[in-house]
């Protein structure tokens, strides 16, 4: 081995070489090279001296071995082995041109800060920040020896093997370099970031500084005073009361000292010292190309930088054709789909919505600037937007509040004459069932002679008949009487809400009544697996095969045992009708039912042990007896009142009406799904063509590509690897992230709140959407195909699009991070009778796996219960 191969200068290396020297080190080098920045001087032990020592280190092969099959939630055993390894590593013997290659780098009475530096961290996707150690003031070779191995054997603390194993990174690709800096001995110290970490505008920059090393603000054993800086000004500042400073200790190390009670309420940074940290941020920035997340110091009035890493949890901005301020609204949350898409599902849908959208984050927005900008258009947008979610709402009003921020209306502008359509008028449409029968009938026709040419189509004449068909998909899904009975059933659940509120002081009626409604394609998909729960369940040796399931193979091994046949015929017969549906439907290329039936097993399992036979036309039947009753007795109750006749018929009208259509309401999206798995089996089996051919490596490729890269890759035979890595890569990150709801082109995550006073002190606030109150234990499912629920538990998830609805027949409530009066999760709780609240801001989060709470449909409101 050369030496050059052990040890290298900041000076020789880039961001090309975080392979070599770790991420840390590759950022140092860049440093380095910037204009005016001052980086101490150092060097860096490379992950060729790490792995040569690592290599002989005794059992190391097989305790990894050990380590990989482990999960995170091996908590004692992850403890117990990263601890072996950790002392086999810090007693591991340091090879004499290793050490003599390091020691040599060394200047006699110069400490040296000793730090780690993982090939998995300051990563574009992950900085793993903290996850392995730093050492500082060591002095001396053999010291600075100690304490690279000390490093390297960070790299399998508890919290690091954790951290990778929930990250899905193989333990055996990481590798650790060690940076060697001279130590600073600095008067203050801190972080800057070039945007704001917690509402993520990129127009401001955040400085937080302490007295002393930046020990005290990393191991959070002290305040920091902070400012915020926008356009080369301090717009706010907090001063903290400061009582410790981390200083280095004359023999080695550091120590803690107290502040004087006269300087502990002083400014770390003068105001003219956090501009001159700024610009030099920003000119860090710049060089990076990405905002950054600098450590600094200021010795003798000299700011000298310690590291910059990219702030990873910055949501992307959409691109736009000006430098115009602009406000984007999720349309993820509309959908019930806020995960990542694939570039080829987003130009699918691009190619599906006659609305002008953008995407970034592999999520799609709706730039709602100039109709929040114009007086005759904000106030129907906002409170249009913020019926259907509140958080939303309140964003754009907080927006609204801004003065500049957004552009003067045009000029062609109209101030409203009115207060616009009223969701309480009259609702014009005959409620005859007939109507519904025609829409669908319509649909079916159409789908089943578009099938044949989608799935025989081939090469570039697919794209073009994939093309016709999504012209005739937003024929049908547009279609006036189409959009008629949407808007019907929307109009007569406000009118119901207001006049049975008014009239009867009571609220949440109209959610009883929308129970068993007749065509609703999604609550029929979930009493339908109930039905197939009902074939397997007097199959014991079966039900054994599902329990068994570990992928989907189980459908080709229960024909083996008795009842199996019986068992997967009726499992294929739900997927022939619901097989295009799943979790994200909305992007083409997420797995399907059909597809990868093993999401399905724990539902039917759950219905098999939590259910008797016959429960699907039990409840059904419930539920349309519920709704009569409910009906009759509003009815008459209203004919008790005042002019009372006349009140009774327009409800009766109005409950006709909702009863007729809001079934279809789901008719369309499953409309839509199954046509898009079509075309999915086409663009399949044209992948698997373009593999056989050699020009793609895998299928799953083009789910990298767009849809018109995808026809030039067919067209032209050639396709660019490269550029299908890029998108794999930005995918992997675009997952890590939380969309927000409202974005600004600043970058800025625009939080919204409920402003509610009438939530249960310590209770979580949503959006009420399907009435009355359940207590449960709380079973928080982030996967669908994990999920293990039990008649009586509440069901708490980040969303619910209609492929969730199966798990609804099982869960007594329903509480969700996202959704409205109208998505999809909350119209089949309605059907379903259960309470449920939604948006309600990190639930997942905040609410214990297997915790008794209260959720209350009518009010908004989950309590956390002992």
């Amino acid at each position: 081995m050369e030496i050059r191969d052990v040890v290298l200068g900041f000076e020789e290396v880039g961001l090309d070489d975080a392979g070599l020297v770790g991420g840390k080190g590759a950022q140092l080098g860049q440093l380095s090279r910037i204009e005016g920045v001052d980086v101490p001087a150092g060097f860096c032990v490379t992950t060729d001296a790490f792995r040569t020592v690592l290599g002989a280190v005794p059992s190391l092969d097989e305790r990894l071995d050990r380590l990989a099959r482990l999960t995170p939630d091996d908590r004692d055993s992850i403890r117990a082995l990263s601890a072996e390894i950790r002392d086999a590593v810090e007693t591991a013997a340091v090879p004499s041109d290793i050490a003599d290659a390091i020691t040599s780098r060394l200047d006699d009475g110069v400490a040296y800060a000793v730090r780690s530096s993982a090939t998995a961290e300051d990563l574009p996707t992950a900085s793993f920040a903290g996850q392995q150690d730093t050492y500082l003031n060591v002095a001396g070779g053999a010291a600075v020896l100690d304490h690279v191995r000390n490093c390297w054997a960070s790299l399998f603390t508890e919290r690091a093997v954790t951290y990778r194993l929930r990250g899905g990174v193989d333990d055996r690709r990481v590798a650790m370099a060690v940076v060697v800096q001279q130590m600073v001995a600095p008067e203050v110290s801190g972080i800057a970031f070039t945007a704001d970490p917690v509402t993520s505008d990129r127009t401001v920059t955040v400085v937080e500084a302490c007295f002393g090393l930046g020990e005290t603000i990393a191991g959070g054993t002290a305040d920091a005073d902070s400012c915020t800086i926008r356009a080369g000004e301090v717009v706010d500042r907090s001063i903290a009361a400061k009582t410790v400073a981390v200083r280095a200790a004359p023999g080695g190390g550091t120590v803690q000292e107290e502040i004087p009670p006269q300087q502990r309420d002083r400014q770390a940074l003068t105001d003219a010292q956090a501009l001159r940290l700024e610009r030099l941020s920003r000119r860090i920035e710049e060089h990076f190309g990405r905002p950054q997340d600098i450590e600094w110091c200021l010795a003798d009035d000299r700011f000298l930088i310690v590291q910059s890493r990219p702030i990873t949890t910055l949501f992307p901005i959409p691109e736009t054709a000006d430098d115009g301020n602009h406000v984007y609204v999720s349309v993820g949350h509309q959908q019930m789909m806020t995960d990542a898409m694939k570039p080829l599902g987003l130009s699918v849908w691009l190619l599906t919505t006659p609305a002008p959208m953008v995407h970034a984050g592999g999520r799609l927005f709706v730039d709602v600037t100039e109709r929040l900008a114009s007086p005759a258009t904000r106030d129907g947008l906002v409170d249009a937007l913020g019926s259907s979610d509140p958080l939303i709402g309140n964003a754009l009003r907080t927006v609204l509040d801004r003065d500049g921020f957004l552009p003067p209306p045009p000029d062609t502008a109209q101030r409203p004459t009115g207060a616009g359509p009223s969701m309480t008028g009259s609702v014009h449409i005959d409620p005859d069932p007939a109507i519904v029968a025609k829409l669908i009938a319509r649909n079916e026709e159409s789908f089943a002679e578009a099938r044949p040419r989608i799935l025989t189509a081939s090469g570039p004449e697919l794209f073009d008949v994939i093309l016709e068909d999504l012209d005739e998909l937003r024929r049908t899904m547009f279609d006036p009487q189409n959009h008629q009975a949407i808007t019907a059933v929307m109009e007569a659940t406000a009118w119901l809400g207001d006049r049975l509120d008014a009239w009867l002081g009571e609220k949440g009626i109209t959610d009883t009544l929308t129970q068993s409604a007749p065509n609703n394609v999604t609550s029929e998909m979930g009493l339908a697996l109930l039905e197939v729960a009902d074939v397997i369940r007097p199959h014991p040796e079966a039900v054994a095969v599902l329990r068994e399931a570990t992928g989907d193979e189980f459908l080709h091994e229960l024909p083996k045992v008795p009842g199996g046949r019986e068992a997967r015929d009726a499992i294929e017969s739900y997927l022939d009708t619901y097989g295009m549906r799943c979790v994200g439907e909305i992007d083409i290329t997420t797995p399907r039912w059909s597809e990868r039936p093993s999401a399905l097993v724990p539902v039917i399992l759950g219905n098999i042990a939590g259910f008797d036979p016959g429960e699907a036309q039990r409840r059904f039947e419930h539920g349309r007896r519920d709704a009569e009753r409910t009906k009759q007795d509003v009815l008459d109750r209203l004919r008790t009142l005042p002019d009372g006749e006349h009140k009774a018929a327009e409800t009766e009208r109005m409950i006709d009406v909702l009863r007729s259509f809001i079934g279809y309401r789901e008719y369309p999206k499953y409309g839509m799904v199954r046509r898009y798995f079509a075309y999915k089996q086409a663009l399949l089996a044209e992948a698997d063509r373009l593999v056989s051919g050699g020009v793609l490596p895998d299928r799953e490729d083009v789910f990298f590509l767009t849809f018109e890269e995808f026809r030039d890759v067919v067209r032209t035979r050639h396709a660019d690897h490269a550029l299908i890595a890029r998108r794999k890569a930005e995918f992997d990150e675009y997952r890590t992230l939380t969309p927000p709801r409202v974005l600004t082109s600043n970058g800025e995550a625009v939080a919204g709140s409920y402003r509610r006073e009438d939530v249960p002190d310590g209770a979580l606030a949503g959006l009420p959407v399907s009435t009355g109150t359940i207590e449960g234990r709380a079973r928080v499912v982030l996967d669908m195909a994990e999920a293990d629920l039990r008649q009586g538990d509440i069901l708490v998830t980040t969303y619910t699009d209609p492929s969730w609805s199966p798990l609804f027949v099982s869960a007594a409530g329903l509480v969700t991070e996202v959704g409205g009066q109208m998505t999809h999760g909350a119209v089949i709780a309605r059907e379903y009778g259960l309470p449920a609240v939604v948006g309600v801001e990190h639930a997942t989060q905040v609410i214990p796996d297997g915790r008794r709470i209260r959720v209350d449909g009518t009010r908004g409101s989950v309590e956390l219960l002992d």
